[in-house]
């Protein structure tokens, strides 16, 4: 991703500021050294020069100092005046120092050999420092290292005490001044990589602003995506829940070979387009979290078979082998539902993408571990495809988008519900080897296993006891209800409006309120629930909608409600009626 300079500030100016903001520190942190040295050198200089001129000078280094630190202290916040103007009153006080610091050297010609030559590295680690604390700003060092190396290297060269010593002066002499050149090339290297690193932050800080730009919008986008399908979501299901009602109601009523067929094909493509809408739906409430696992002691042999026999059909019409292996023994705890619906997932994608071969559902206990493998032999997924293929909507070879071949949500289902259930899920493939899915989860003893729980009643004798009171804004749904409640032997209220269910109720209390989870206006079914139970708690209450808006999901979950999901498939509602009746 390029940067856009334009994008970025005046780097020049913002640059300088940090400059003199680094000057500012440095001037600090360097006094206490710097009079330590300075002091040193004032300790070796005492037998030979006069006390009140050590004194004037020791003062002289310390007001500099103060003035330094003072000055440069505040001299980065001084906006008013211009960046400018204060690096030049840096280059000065720089100056001033080192000239301070040279003044030393006027005691030079009194000191004994050994002293000059300590006055010396203290100076020449001075310099060293000042490539630091001036940021390499070359002016600065310069202001600051040329009234100190200079002279120095000018009395080593000049001295007449040194005429004894032959060349040794000359090599001192021009060892300073090759030292003050590398120097000199140290600062302006250090310089270049300080104005480099300067220029990378500010392109950092102009790509993470970017960054965060394109992350906003594409969050925006995101919202704005998941607000259309939850609107086009419950516009489609509500005349899909009113066609859905009168067929199933069509299929109950008594009718000759030819329309017991057309209304079979009805239903079929019902189920068909209500399973790709749910896969949508799922994947909307597996995000916003209102999916809970209710973990029970699982045995996988009965399971397992069960998905077997559903899928054997799909796999005959493709001359495919389909087994399931698994020992009568095997147990796992966790949610039923949820792990049918992970198994369920990856048989349906093995049988789908498997032209020839077969497909095996395999079961292993080993070492406490459940080892639970879906195989299949069918085209495999290339090693750079493995990780899009969980990705929502995404599928290999086919791009005209074969409606038989779903809509590209069951292996993102699959992962949100292993991460749900906790379960560890691998995949291994290679194209011409087929895949493998394999689900591993702890192993539990089968005497934890509950008993299956009596059945009190027979189901569509329970269902016709009931006296139901179904509320909706739409008059073809609540009329293709009121049609199939009927045919189950249900009594039937309809209400268009909170109010209205209210003044029903209060002339007969229903056992079951049946709301559509979106009314007219700001009517709403969790108003109306709480209405009906202001009147009876006991009331069961179903909330019917087409919403797959996260908020929206959270908000039904809450209400307290059995949620179902339009369109409303007549077995599912049955069941539901049939176990809020046995309650």
């Amino acid at each position: 991703m390029s940067v856009d300079k334009s994008s970025l500030p005046a780097t020049s100016e913002t640059f300088e500021a940090q400059l003199l903001h680094l000057l500012a520190k440095q001037a600090q942190r360097v006094p206490l050294p710097v009079f330590i040295c300075t002091c040193m050198i004032a300790g070796m200089a005492a037998r030979e020069v006069a006390l009140p001129v050590l004194l004037g000078w020791l003062a002289l280094v310390v007001a500099t100092l103060a003035m330094r630190w003072r000055v440069l202290g505040q001299l980065d916040q001084r906006t008013s005046i211009p960046l400018k103007t204060r690096l030049k009153i840096a280059i000065l006080l720089s100056a001033l120092n080192g000239s301070v610091h040279g003044a030393s050297l006027f005691f030079f010609p009194v000191l004994p050999l050994f002293e000059r030559a300590v006055q010396s590295m203290i100076l020449f680690g001075m310099s060293a420092g000042a490539v630091v604390t001036t940021g390499g700003q070359t002016s600065v060092f310069r202001a600051y290292a040329t009234p100190t190396l200079a002279p120095l290297a000018l009395l080593w060269a000049f001295d007449t005490q040194f005429a004894a010593a032959g060349w040794v002066h000359w090599v001192m002499a021009i060892m300073i001044l090759v030292f003050a050149v590398l120097l000199d090339a140290v600062a302006r290297d250090m310089f270049r990589l300080l104005r480099e690193s300067f220029d990378i932050r500010l392109e950092r800080a102009a790509l993470n602003r970017e960054l965060q730009q394109a992350l906003d919008r594409a969050e925006a986008a995101s919202r704005a995506k998941t607000r259309f399908l939850a609107s086009a979501s419950h516009d489609l299901r509500q005349p899909m829940q009113t066609l859905a009602l009168f067929a199933a109601a069509l299929a109950l009523r008594p009718l000759d070979e030819r329309s017991r067929n057309i209304a079979q094909h009805m239903n079929e493509a019902l189920r068909d387009l209500t399973a790709e809408l749910d896969a949508l739906l799922d994947v909307s409430k597996l995000d916003a979290g209102i999916i809970r696992a209710q973990p029970e002691v699982v045995r996988l042999a009965p399971l397992l078979r069960r998905i077997g026999e559903v899928f054997q059909p799909a796999a005959d019409e493709k001359s495919l082998q389909l087994g399931v292996h698994c020992p009568e023994h095997a147990c796992i705890r966790t949610d039923r539902k949820l792990f049918e619906r992970v198994v369920r997932n990856l048989v349906e994608n093995a049988v789908k993408y498997t032209d020839s071969g077969r497909v095996d559902v395999t079961v292993a206990v080993e070492f406490g571990q459940v080892r639970i493998r879906v195989t299949d032999t069918g085209c495999g997924i290339p090693e750079s495809e493995q990780s899009r293929v969980f990705e929502e909507f995404y599928q290999l070879d086919n791009p005209e988008r074969d409606r038989r071949r779903g809509l590209g949500l069951g292996l993102a289902i699959v992962q949100r519900l292993v991460e749900l259930l906790g379960i560890h899920l691998e995949m291994t493939s290679a194209p011409g080897n087929g895949t493998c899915f394999t689900l591993l989860a702890p192993n539990v003893a089968l005497e934890l296993l509950a008993p299956a729980a009596a059945v009190t009643a027979e189901p569509a004798a329970v269902v016709a006891r009931l006296h139901i009171l179904v509320v909706d804004d739409e008059e073809g749904v609540r009329l293709g209800m009121k049609s199939l409640l009927e045919e189950l032997g249900c009594s039937v209220m309809l209400a268009s409006a909170t109010i209205e269910a209210r003044r029903l109720a209060e002339r007969q209390l229903p056992n079951v309120l049946i709301a559509d989870f979106r009314l007219r206006g700001s009517d709403n079914g969790i108003q109306t629930i709480k209405a009906i139970r202001e009147l009876s708690p006991d009331v069961h209450a179903i909330l019917m909608t087409g919403e797959t808006a996260p908020d929206r999901l959270r908000e039904a979950r809450d209400a307290g409600a059995e949620v179902i999901h339009k369109p409303v498939v007549a077995d599912v509602l049955k069941q539901e009626l049939a176990r809020l009746g046995c309650q």
